[in-house]
Formats: C-alpha cells, structure tokens, sequence
C-alpha cells in the first residue's frame, strides 16, 4: 500500500480492504533521500496496525540499493541507504526488509554473491541487537541481476554462516521468469521440493503474489493481475491453498488504479478484484468447488 499522506495512512489503506498482512516502502522507491519519520508518525503507525490487527508488515527495500555492486561510491551509498532501511523497519516494529540482492555489472557470479553476503554480514553486524529481518527477494534474472536460481540464494546464505535474521521472499511472477513452473501440478511441487532442499522452507518469511505478463523463462520481471497473465489461476489456487503457507503473509503487488487522490483511503478497485479472485480461490476449494 502506498504511504502518500504518511505512513499511517497505509494502514487505513489495508484495512479498508480488509488485508491480513501489509507491504510498505518506508521512504520513496526511487530516491536515496528519506525524510526524518517523527516520532508521533511512528507511534500512530504502531498503534493504527495493532488497532487493525494487520500483521506481518513488512518493508521493500528502495529499487536504488544494489548490495553485489563493486563500483565503490554506488556500494557505500547502497550499504548506508539499506542500514537506515532497517533502521526504520525497526523504529515501527516491521517483521523486516524485503530486498533484490543486486546485479554484478562488473566481476563473476561468485563475486557478486559474496559481496551480497558481506554487505548483509556489515548491516546486521552494525546492529547486534535488532529484530528485523533481512529478506533476501528472489528475482526473475534480468540482466546479472541476481538471486534467480534458488542455488545462488543459498550461497549467500552460506556465506552468512546461516544467519537467523536472514530470510527470503518468493515472488510468483519472479519464480515463473525465472523458468520455475508453477501453472502445472509437477511443475509446482518440483519447484518447493527444489526451494526446500536448497533453501529451506524455514527461511521463506515472505511470498508476493503476482501473475506475469511474461513467459515461463522469459527473465522479464512484468506483473499482472491475478488470473489475467500467463501463470493462470491454478498456480494460485494451489499456493493459497498450500498448508505450508498457511502463515506466510502473501503480498499483492499487482497494477494500481490510476489517477486517484495521493491522500485517498478508498477502496481500489483493481486491488479489491484481484484480492476478490484469490479469496474466491481459498473459498473454492473449503466448498469442495474446483
């Protein structure tokens, strides 16, 4: 949800449409500048989510940081933007920070997954005793961007000797760009059984629900609404039906309405129809419907 007006309208935007969970950016998506949160826009957030009972919430990183980035003044300014990043993910009590690992523009694979761990190792390290977490996203595979075969995410993780303040955020759109089929039903439990065994199921905290408007293995990171792309609803159908997820926030982060008032708290419709066709999905099923 978007944070025009301030942050606690974010929450009134969620529970409107009656969310369970919540994603914010905590500052602009596209800027490296963020602007002091005051202190009473913090406590009315905190109060606002308990009031709703909306949880998890969780932050996204800004598209800005690149952590596998080897020029040296982009690397620094990525690591001092993804501190304050969890810095303010902690100030209003989120579960954690939602980030793409970056992409080597320079250097190997190897290189690149390294310098992801080190930077990850340095933020934690800086804050010993913070809760929130790091949430490595997975990526489609655009480009060197990287974290798109579930091998590389566990090599970060390994380099981060397994670090328990470090998870991972599946998306459906990134998994199907990526060459992970999920519209069969083969396809969608090789594709857990590959997460489980090489990832763990224990470090997934977060799952983005999106349809892509792309091919399976097309690498193009291009979301759609649920049911119109080219994943189809049966992927979606199994995974919010799936026991395993059953407490994982899944996260909508499908086409806005455009043209609507910044300070706007009404419903959206486009948001209230895709999250409409995956509750009737959840629905189905608990009806003995197909």
């Amino acid at each position: 949800m978007s944070i025009a007006g301030g942050l606690p309208l974010a929450v009134e935007r969620a529970r409107v449409h009656r969310c369970d969970a919540l994603q914010i950016f905590t500052k602009s998506s596209n800027q490296w500048r963020a602007r002091t949160l005051p202190p009473a826009e913090i406590a009315e957030f905190r109060d606002k989510v308990e009031r709703a009972s909306i949880g998890p919430v969780v932050a996204h990183a800004s598209y800005l940081i690149n952590l596998a980035t080897m020029e040296p003044v982009l690397r620094e300014r990525s690591l001092l933007a993804f501190g304050e990043e969890i810095d303010r993910a902690e100030a209003l009590g989120l579960l954690g920070v939602v980030i793409h690992p970056g992409s080597y523009t320079t250097g190997t694979e190897d290189e690149g997954i390294r310098l992801v761990a080190d930077a990850v190792r340095r933020v934690l390290r800086e804050r010993p005793r913070g809760r929130a977490l790091v949430i490595l996203e997975h990526t489609a595979g655009q480009g060197t961007s990287l974290g798109w075969r579930f091998e590389q995410l566990a090599r970060m993780i390994d380099h981060l000797d397994g670090d328990p303040r470090v998870g991972v955020c599946l998306d459906t759109c990134h998994l199907w760009g990526a060459g992970y089929d999920l519209a069969s039903e083969d396809g969608y439990q090789a594709t857990f059984d590959a997460f489980e065994r090489l990832v763990g199921l224990d470090r997934l905290r977060v799952l983005h629900v999106n349809d892509s408007k792309k091919p399976l293995g097309s690498r193009r990171d291009r979301h759609e609404h649920i049911g119109r792309g080219t994943i189809g609803r049966a992927a979606f159908r199994r995974l919010v039906n799936d026991t395993r997820f059953g407490a994982l926030p899944m996260i909508l982060e499908t086409p806005k309405t455009e043209g609507r008032g910044p300070t706007s708290v009404d419903k959206d419709p486009l948001d209230v129809r895709n999250l409409r066709t995956l509750r009737a999905l959840m629905a189905r099923t608990r009806n003995g419907r197909q």
